[in-house]
């Protein structure tokens, strides 16, 4: 440990104030690096505001000397927020952002080091597919299996990994032809990007890292800048991050007549229990490897938790000890043990929604708000039946992540003209605009366009210029010339009007707005609708940002994110999947769909580290509940069409039971419970021994008591039966055939229930 003592405390400082012991040593310590491990709920944000209030309070830094950095847009904002409000003005010209607002900002001001133009457009994941979808179309790649998702998978990995075309060409092996196949596609979509002028999502902090490793005069600017760089979130940096942190850290290089510089302080923060982001390039590494990457770095524990009840947090503990190769802690709280974790068995995902709605009205009664309350699901296709059941009890709802704003089509084309007068090179914007509202400019013309394009080596802009060249007829030439003229008209007046303005005169001048307000269709109208929002946003940008160009609104819209969207004062219940989760909180949390194959995945099981990410991901769901925590499962679920036996997910046998009280299914007298063998500590983490011996988990409720094999047992429509727990009723429905029979029984008592017929507790009468 290093033995730099902790700065003297101010007396009375109010920045100190109502901190506990560990955060306050948090905020005081100074040294080359700090890891401030900090669990779920433990104040974190504070720490870390506080600690960036110090340095400016404190006369330790200047503004512009603080690089903070965070994961969304609304976490910056809100960091930024809390600093002002410690220090006030004081706080403008610090760098507080997310890694790729940074890395976008050093890229701009450096683009011609990296031979573009400041006006580099970045491409989103539609636009990546869109590109990628023509590559491997003319190199008729998907006739060998390549898939546009999965080339840009892996892309992406090597991306992250930080390395490019030539890296690879090294490496790959080319006796295998679907390797010399990718490494062609991976060349023509690098090239595709430069000739647009354009990077990737994952290039902007590659580029960045690259930038400063063939620079080194470029980086010592700004590792001469940034003498205090702070990281929140650490446990979720992949390699690209972790070396853009390494760089930004290290000494810079000598230069003459100015002072020599050991290199920015660290500070990063993090929880290694909460590392859900594997799937994205995430290196748990980072975070447990520190102290060796950084020696002599300090380590505090937060482990004081201030959102949730000690019965959650007990919960939490006793999962997340299963986890091997992590650094102990145990979180508590001073606000007492709270309610009983509530636990229900449903025999289908739709009785498990119902159970979910019940609970949801039942809580709006006793004075809870829908925006206090969230349903977490592991997969997007858990929703359908919670959305099926939420839409007949009148509860709104809203699904974070799904189709946003942005992606609709009709905003697409807006930016497509937004991108074009701002990056004349970008092609891929021109194709998407060239016939939209529809000027008569079809395929065949856009292919000779293309080809004329290729031809003189010139962007497709060019083409529109000489249309006159192509030998097309005069209306399908005036269509092409009025389109050129109206986007070098406007590109005229990119550095000097607003971006609302901008994009006004291209709606209108266009045609894109009237044609959809006018064409009669109520769609139309409505999307007619979101280009005015679009409009109005543009202002709002604008207002904000009163210096803000085009360029820097395309670029905040290009580094929005889904965890950014989501409005804590909607009114509405919001359901999303426990990666969105990340870095929220709520009342009251469902965790829905606890089964084997659901959580932990079934994709985990034979992944290296699988089981104990999944677990980590049920940890954070866990400690995503203030006050009350509701879990969950079927003992049936459709998937794919066909509807199959569930089991109880491993998890739950972590939880102690006396923590959870669990709740009657909906039938007269029937009661679940859960009475596991308690599990022995978890080795599935990255790169370790192989998993410890386990004693099977024991499901013992009355459910699977009763399932049973009713062997041939038919039913059709009007047969009366009577279920052991939900008494008699009559078929209503009948569906699929042999063992995935389902039966749709409205019983006399508990309502209309889906059973699968080969196991549910029935008889014929």
């Amino acid at each position: 440990m290093s033995s730099v003592p902790l700065l003297p405390p101010p007396d009375d400082d109010p920045l100190l104030a109502g901190l506990n012991p560990q955060q306050r040593e948090a905020v005081l310590y100074r040294g080359q690096s700090l890891l401030i491990v900090a669990g779920a709920g433990s104040g974190k944000t504070s720490v870390l505001t506080r600690r960036i209030a110090g340095l400016l309070k404190w006369r330790e830094a200047w503004p512009s000397q603080i690089l903070a950095i965070t994961f969304t847009n609304k976490a910056a904002a809100e960091m930024r927020e809390r600093v002002r409000a410690l220090v006030g003005d004081e706080s403008d010209g610090m760098w507080i952002s997310t890694f790729h607002s940074a890395c976008v900002r050093i890229l701009r001001r450096q683009a011609e080091a990296m031979g573009m133009k400041q006006s580099f457009t970045i491409y989103d994941t539609a636009d990546s597919r869109a590109l990628m979808k023509r590559i491997i179309k003319e190199l008729d790649a998907d006739t060998i299996g390549f898939t546009v998702g999965g080339a840009l998978g892996r892309i992406s990995r090597l991306k992250n990994e930080l390395t490019d075309v030539d890296g690879f060409a090294r490496n790959a092996n080319m006796s295998d032809p679907k390797e010399a196949v990718l490494l062609e596609i991976f060349r023509q979509y690098t090239a595709a990007l430069r000739r647009a002028n354009a990077l990737d999502f994952d290039d902007i902090i590659a580029e960045t890292v690259y930038l400063f490793r063939a620079f080194p005069e470029v980086a010592a600017l700004y590792q001469r800048r940034f003498r205090h760089v702070l990281v929140d979130e650490y446990q979720d940096t992949n390699h690209a991050q972790y070396a853009l942190v390494r760089e930004l850290t290290r000494a810079p290089v000598a230069v003459p007549g100015q002072s020599a510089f050991d290199g920015a302080s660290l500070t990063v923060v993090g929880d290694s229990d909460q590392s859900i982001y594997a799937f994205r390039g995430a290196d748990i590494r980072n975070i447990v490897e520190f102290e060796r990457d950084f020696p002599n770095s300090k380590v505090i524990l937060l482990e004081q938790n201030y959102r949730s009840t000690q019965n959650i947090l007990d919960a939490a503990n006793s999962v997340i000890a299963n986890n091997f190769d992590r650094k102990a802690k145990n979180l508590f709280t001073v606000v007492g043990s709270g309610d009983k974790i509530i636990g229900y068995t449903g025999y289908s995902g739709h009785d498990e929604a119902q159970f979910v709605a019940d609970e949801i009205e039942k809580l709006r009664d006793a004075g809870s708000s829908y925006n206090d309350i969230a349903v977490f699901v592991r997969t997007n296709s858990q929703t359908r039946p919670l959305e099926e059941i939420f839409i007949r009890s009148a509860i709104p709802y809203r699904i974070p992540g799904g189709t946003k704003f942005y992606e609709r089509a009709e905003v697409k084309d807006a930016f497509g003209y937004l991108i074009q007068v701002a990056n004349p090179d970008d092609d891929l914007a021109l194709r998407r605009i060239m016939n939209v509202p529809k000027r008569g400019i079809g395929p065949a013309t856009e292919a000779a366009m293309q080809a004329m394009a290729e031809r003189q080596g010139v962007p497709l802009r060019e083409v529109l210029r000489d249309a006159a060249s192509l030998g097309l007829g005069p209306k399908v030439t005036a269509a092409i010339t009025d389109l050129g003229e109206l986007l070098d008209e406007v590109a005229a007046t990119v550095a000097t009007a607003a971006p609302h303005d901008i994009l006004t005169a291209l709606l209108t001048r266009s045609g894109l707005h009237a044609a959809l307000k006018n064409s009669g269709d109520p769609q139309d109208e409505a999307r007619a609708e979101n280009l005015e929002e679009l409009v109005s946003q543009a202002k709002e940008f604008r207002v904000q940002n009163p210096e803000g160009t085009l360029v820097d609104f395309l670029t905040n819209v290009a580094l929005f994110s889904a965890a950014d969207e989501i409005d804590d004062h909607d009114g509405s219940v919001s359901i999303m999947t426990l990666h969105t989760a990340k870095g929220l909180e709520y009342d009251s949390v469902f965790l829905t769909g606890l089964e084997e194959d659901l959580l932990p995945h079934r994709m985990s099981v034979n992944e290296t580290g699988g089981i104990a990410e999944e677990r980590r991901l049920f940890y954070v769901g866990i400690t995503r509940a203030r006050k009350r925590l509701f879990v969950s499962l079927a003992t049936s679920r459709a998937s794919f069409g066909d509807v199959a036996v569930s089991m109880p997910s491993r998890y739950l046998a972590e939880i102690p039971g006396e923590l959870i009280e669990w709740r009657d299914s909906g039938g007269s007298g029937f009661r679940s419970g859960f009475r596991g063998v308690r599990a022995a500590p978890m080795r599935e983490s990255y790169g370790q021994l192989p998993p410890a011996p386990r004693q099977k988990t024991e499901w013992t409720t009355p459910i699977t008591a009763k399932v049973r094999d009713n062997g041939d047992l038919t039913l059709a429509v009007g047969d009366r039966i009577r279920h052991t727990d939900f008494g008699e009723g009559r078929v209503s429905a009948v569906t699929g055939v042999g063992p995935k029979t389902v039966a749709e029984v409205q019983f006399e008592t508990a309502g209309r229930k889906r059973l699968l017929v080969k196991i549910a507790p029935i008889e014929k009468l």
